[in-house]
């Protein structure tokens, strides 16, 4: 017996959406670096306080409070969150295979790793990046904190702010009308790139897990 159009629509309405492979569709990942853009902006109205005060915490999967927080902080937890990936366990164990490689003897007169800081460093993160080969480009001498070329969600971004302090964040829109997510002071916060014209870019990451 044949349909008729009307049947013939209940069944298409009824039946469950096909791929390509006759399997059913599922609903495709958010690509990687989305997924650490995303777990950077859900830290906005979460982190509401800076506090760069030295503490000891856990290892590994250590935080302090997620209420305050330095700007590392922002890339640190939205790695966990997104990829499950801790920075505390893997700038310490790269520091522990080579220590000379990052500033922390000259910069900081260490010895040896700490676990409790390390990773709350932009200059030991921005050591670990480079080790990684997420480095995309360094921007030239005393560029203007928004000379970056077309930053993508979850790219990593890094400046020197005020006398020369370095400062981190997250970007969660691009490459137009690029926004960033970081915390200088106040908690996580998203804002336009182009807010960051006064201070001085110094590299551009792209670190995927």
């Amino acid at each position: 017996m044949g349909l008729n159009r009307r049947t013939a629509l209940g069944i298409l309405v009824a039946t469950p959406m096909l791929g390509a492979t006759g399997a059913f569709a599922r609903p495709v990942p958010a690509p990687s670096g989305e997924r650490l853009a995303e777990a950077a902006r859900d830290q906005v109205g979460v982190t509401r306080d800076y506090d760069p005060s030295y503490r000891a915490i856990p290892y590994p999967n250590g935080d302090v409070l997620r209420t305050t927080g330095v700007c590392a902080d922002v890339l640190v937890r939205a790695a966990r969150d997104a990829w499950k990936a801790d920075l505390q366990q893997r700038v310490h164990e790269d520091m522990s295979r080579a220590f000379d490689a990052y500033p922390s003897r000259r910069a900081w007169g260490l010895k040896g790793p700490d676990s409790n800081i390390d990773h709350r460093r932009v200059l030991n993160l921005e050591t670990y990046l480079t080790r990684q080969n997420a480095l995309l480009a360094r921007a030239p001498a005393r560029a203007s904190g928004d000379h970056f070329t077309d930053p993508l969600p979850g790219d990593i971004l890094t400046w020197r702010v005020w006398g020369g302090r370095p400062h981190i964040g997250v970007v969660c829109a691009g490459p137009d009308r690029p926004r960033v997510v970081h915390n200088i002071g106040g908690g996580a916060k998203e804002e336009p790139l182009w807010m960051f014209k006064l201070h001085t870019a110094v590299a551009h990451y792209r670190w995927r897990v």
